[in-house]
C-alpha cells in the first residue's frame, strides 16, 4: 500500500497554509497590530509549494495542464494569484497585501475542495496533445489570477478611500498601502492581465483558424466578452475617463463576472477523450 500523499491532500495543506495566514492577520488586526510580513510571505510560499505539488500530480495523471474541471480551474486560478503575490508582494512593503491575498486564495481553495461535484470527473487529453492549445488555456487562467489580484488591490483602494473620507487613518486602516500606490499597481495589474489574455486569444486563434468547426461558440463568446470588458476598462482608465472609486468597483465587478464565466466555459468544452470518473479522496 502506498503511503504517498494524494494530490487533494497536498491541496488541502495549501488551503490550510493560506487560512493560517488569514487567521494570523485577522488576530493582529483585531489587536491593532501589524503582523509580520516575513511570516506572511513564508507561509504563503509553503502553501504555494504544496499547491504546486498537488497540481503537478494531477497534471501528471492527466498528461497535461490540470484544467479539466471546475475544481482544477479554480485551484489553478488561486495558484496563479499566489504566484503573482510572491513575485510582486514585496513591492508593497505591507503585510496587508499578503493578508488579502491569503483571504482570496483560502476562499477559492476551500470552496473548490468543498464542492465534490466540481471534481467528480477528471478529463484526460482535453487539449488533444496540442501544446499550443494547452499554452493558450494556461495563459488565459493565469490572466484570471492577475485579475484576482487586481480585484484585491481594488478592494484595498476602496477601503483606503473610505478611511480618508471618514478620516479614519488609525487602527488597521493605517496598515493599508497608500492610495497612490494602490492606484498605480492596479493599472499595472490590469495592463498585465489584458496583455496575457490577449496573448492567450492570439495563440488560440492561430490554431482555431485551421479548424473552425472545432471552435466552441459559447466558450469563445464568453471569453471574448471578458477580454473586451477588461480591455475597455483599461482604455477608459488610460484616457482618464474611469478612475478612483469607479475604476476600483469596475475591477471588482469584472472579476466576479470572470469567476461566474468559468462554469459555462468549462461546461461547453469539447473533450477529445472520455472523462474518467474519479474516486474523491479527503
Amino acid at each position: 500500500m502506498s503511503h504517498a500523499l494524494t494530490d487533494r491532500q497536498w491541496l488541502w495543506f495549501a488551503a490550510e497554509c493560506y487560512l493560517v495566514v488569514f487567521l494570523i492577520g485577522t488576530v493582529a488586526l483585531l489587536r491593532g497590530r501589524q503582523h509580520s510580513t516575513a511570516l506572511t510571505y513564508g507561509l504563503m510560499a509553503v502553501g504555494y509549494l504544496c499547491q504546486f505539488v498537488g497540481l503537478y500530480l494531477r497534471g501528471t495523471a492527466v498528461g497535461g495542464c490540470p484544467l479539466g474541471n471546475n475544481f482544477e480551474i479554480v485551484q489553478f486560478t488561486a495558484w496563479s494569484a499566489t504566484t503573482l503575490y510572491l513575485l510582486i508582494g514585496v513591492t508593497f512593503r505591507s503585510s496587508a497585501f499578503g493578508y488579502f491575498t491569503a483571504c482570496l486564495t483560502a476562499v477559492l481553495s476551500f470552496l473548490s475542495l468543498a464542492m465534490p461535484a466540481w471534481d467528480a470527473t477528471r478529463r484526460t487529453g482535453i487539449f488533444g496533445g496540442n501544446p499550443w492549445i494547452e499554452f493558450h488555456a494556461a495563459l488565459a487562467l493565469f490572466s484570471y489570477g492577475v485579475f484576482a489580484l487586481l480585484a484585491l488591490t481594488s478592494l484595498m483602494f476602496l477601503l483606503r478611500n473610505y478611511s480618508l473620507k471618514k478620516k479614519h487613518v488609525s487602527g488597521w486602516f493605517s496598515f493599508l498601502p497608500s492610495i497612490m500606490d494602490l492606484d498605480h499597481i492596479g493599472v499595472r495589474l490590469l495592463s498585465a492581465g489584458v496583455f496575457l489574455m490577449t496573448a492567450s486569444l492570439a495563440v488560440g486563434a492561430v490554431w482555431w483558424a485551421r479548424d473552425i468547426a472545432a471552435v466552441n461558440t459559447t466558450k469563445l463568446l464568453v471569453t471574448v466578452a471578458i477580454w473586451a470588458a477588461y480591455g475597455l476598462t483599461l482604455t477608459f482608465r488610460l484616457r482618464g475617463r474611469l478612475f478612483a472609486g469607479r475604476f476600483a468597483w469596475t475591477c471588482v465587478v469584472l472579476f466576479a463576472a470572470a469567476l461566474l464565466s468559468i462554469g459555462p466555459v468549462n461546461a461547453s468544452r469539447h473533450t477529445p477523450a472520455p472523462a474518467a470518473t474519479l474516486r474523491l479522496q479527503p
